[in-house]
């Protein structure tokens, strides 16, 4: 085997009352990341599509080298690897761009190294990459990306992540208006000091949401998705948020949150037709309020990235 391609998919962090500690992974969109074997003896980028000029083309600087140059490294091989990146998400959407990157990289280039690691073992390479691009190695983009399904990070010192149970048809409606949102700037709005009393309440929910996972109980997830802590500052971030939580709730969602640190909004539906409607009414409510958007609708992927035949 020289050279093995790999789809990476989008995610969704955080979902809604778990900050850093929930996400779960997309069948679409996604990144592909193509790695090459090469007699050069170093990790090279040699193409990057659909960033617009946006990436940097230094290996140690963009995400999807980076962590293959860590990987490489820490399994002892001096073996030239060239990388191709396609691009296929937006850049600032909260759908974990920068996330999806960086296990493509890691899968294609375990797999043509004969797999000496397992996916948990990928995990904290990929956590790397993000410090990279955003100056915290958080999970909940990389760990559904890179293990599929809906996680929960219980600890990250030490790293302990857990997969949850997911029912059957439940879908996700995703809207990304058309405004950029950098994780690093939504990072840093996020109240560092909170009540108690909110506290309580996001604990609760976060609890709830995993025992409705494993009870199959719809309506239990729909009303455990509500933040109380980062939600209430980040929505400002995003036009017309307030609306368009009830327009979602009134064509059927369980439960509506911000994708990440947004600006996409996610709706948790208990199957793929009320998902559709959901998804159509937000397009138009955002249009209505002068801004375009792009929606996806999936099923939660419990496969996460995948090499491509």
């Amino acid at each position: 085997m020289s050279s093995v391609r790999v789809f990476a998919p989008a995610t969704v962090a955080n979902v809604g009352c778990g900050y850093d500690v929930l996400g779960f992974a997309l069948y679409r969109p996604g990144d592909e990341v193509a790695v090459r074997l090469t007699d050069s003896g170093k990790v090279t980028l040699d193409q990057v599509e659909g960033d617009d000029g946006r990436l940097p083309l230094d290996p140690e600087k963009n995400t999807v080298s980076s962590v293959v140059i860590s990987y490489l490294e820490h399994i002892g091989s001096k073996q030239g690897v060239g990388i191709s990146l396609h691009k296929k998400m937006p850049f600032g959407s909260g759908l974990g761009s920068s996330a999806a990157s960086a296990v493509g990289g890691l899968v294609a280039v375990n797999e043509i190294m004969g797999r000496p690691l397992d996916r948990s073992e990928l995990l904290p390479f990929a956590m790397e990459g993000e410090r990279l691009a955003c100056g915290n190695a958080h999970a909940d983009n990389v760990a559904p990306s890179l293990l599929g399904g809906f996680v929960l990070i219980r600890s990250y010192d030490p790293l302990d992540v857990i997969s949850l149970p997911v029912p059957g048809d439940i879908c996700c409606a995703l809207v990304y208006p058309h405004i950029e949102i950098p994780t690093l700037a939504a990072r840093q709005i996020i109240r560092q000091n909170i009540p108690m009393s909110g506290a309580i309440r996001q604990w609760g929910n976060v609890g709830a949401l995993v025992a409705g996972l494993y009870r199959d109980d719809l309506e239990l997830i729909g009303r455990s998705l509500e933040d109380f802590i980062v939600e209430p500052v980040r929505k400002m971030l995003i036009p017309g948020f307030d609306g368009l939580r009830e327009t979602a709730v009134a064509n059927g969602a369980l439960g509506f949150g911000i994708s990440g640190s947004g600006p996409t909004v996610f709706s948790l539906c208990r199957n793929k037709t009320c998902a559709e409607a959901a998804a159509k009414a937000l397009v138009s409510e955002l249009a209505g309020n002068g801004v375009a958007s792009t929606s996806w609708v999936s099923k939660i992927n419990s496969e996460g990235a995948v090499v491509l035949k």
